[in-house]
């Protein structure tokens, strides 16, 4: 790997995905639309991961730019060593040709509908020049691998959904690529097809040391992954990750599905970037009553965040009688009583806005 990757986010070598500050930013019109803002992410070599996120988080984008179908508007992403910013469009094709493989939610934009299924994994490689025999060989085996040796003379009419995105995830990985990229591979299969083809995932994982990474909607992925990173306006927010242990789950984890006395423990992380910025969960922001300020306070075993002192809760218009609606639950004493006077010197400037009086009066 590069050596500038060691210089930042604690990366190594054994990170094959680096993202440091990563930007994009979309001009449509006169508008432009910022959907990733200063995004941090390191993937581990052999990991199998998914990104989450709400429609317009920004998951969709990294992924193309990790693909090399987008360029970054600023920032650094390092992908198997190679600076995809640095690369020039001779460069970057071959790096999608062979480096990273796709697998997209259409099986239109996967397979060739007139062709066979071995006939499409041979496709890419014979693109890449490589010698028939070595075509055959590794297309009976990535078929062999996904479980669908049976079906490799078809075609896809004569497939399942599920049978056809299990051939897209052999057809990716034609070229030997060390890094597979999915966009919503189950979004149009059953719960039971899903399964199967995060099994074909799981056992590429395992077979060739695969990294995969996965953008879905799905919310039992976190069973089928080592790690979710959730993306919340454009940088990563949360992660959690799925910890195997032969007893029972710890205090501090999240007890899943045991199988001959093995658990999995999920435990949820709130991701530092590399400035020191967090995104707490909206949900304790909405019930501490915190706003744009809160404050830090050190203490045994980790940090306290708590409402600002003295801030105020967003201003209402008014509660319809000419007064205005503040809390006053937190102050007492003199701070109180001057929240009182501010209270009441406002309720008259609206007021006398209202009638046309006061000295702001035109």
């Amino acid at each position: 790997m590069s050596i500038a990757t060691n210089e930042f986010l604690g990366a190594t070598d054994e990170h094959i995905v680096v993202c440091d500050n990563l930007v994009k930013i979309y001009k449509v019109a006169e508008l432009e639309v910022v959907a990733l803002q200063g995004l941090d992410l390191l993937v581990e070599r052999g990991e199998v991961m998914a990104i989450v996120g709400s429609s317009g988080s920004g998951k969709s984008t990294l992924l193309n730019i990790l693909g090399g179908l987008d360029r970054p508007s600023a920032g650094k992403v390092i992908v198997d060593g190679q600076d995809l910013l640095k690369l020039n469009d001779f460069t970057l094709n071959k790096y999608r040709r062979n480096r990273v493989g796709f697998v997209w939610q259409q099986t239109a934009r996967n397979l060739i509908p007139y062709l066979t299924a071995i006939e499409n994994i041979e496709l890419p490689q014979m693109i890449a020049g490589k010698l028939a025999k070595e075509r055959r060989r590794w297309a009976e085996e990535l078929l062999e691998v996904v479980e669908l040796s049976e079906r490799k003379e078809h075609r896809l009419e004569q497939m399942s959904g599920g049978e056809q995105q299990r051939v897209a995830i052999a057809v990716s990985l034609a070229n030997h690529p060390s890094l597979l990229l999915a966009d919503e591979p189950t979004g149009e299969v059953d719960t039971v097809t899903a399964s199967t083809i995060f099994s074909a995932f799981r056992n590429l994982n395992e077979r060739y040391g695969l990294t995969i990474m996965i953008v879905t909607h799905d919310p039992g992925i976190a069973g089928q992954v080592d790690r979710v990173v959730a993306i919340r306006d454009g940088r990563t927010s949360t992660e959690t990750v799925r910890q195997v242990d032969s007893g029972a789950a710890g205090d501090d984890g999240e007890e899943g599905a045991g199988h001959g006395g093995v658990f999995a423990a999920y435990k949820e992380y709130v991701v530092l970037d590399s400035t020191g910025r967090l995104q707490l969960p909206r949900e304790y922001l909405e019930q501490l009553g915190i706003h744009d300020r809160a404050q830090l306070e050190l203490v045994e075993g980790g940090i306290l965040v708590k409402p600002a002192a003295g801030r105020l809760a967003p201003v209402a218009a008014g509660n319809g009688e000419g007064d205005l609606d503040l809390d006053l639950s937190l102050e007492a004493g003199r701070e109180a009583d001057t929240l009182q006077r501010v209270r009441r010197g406002l309720t008259g400037l609206f007021k006398g806005r209202r009638t046309g009086g006061g000295r702001g009066a035109r």
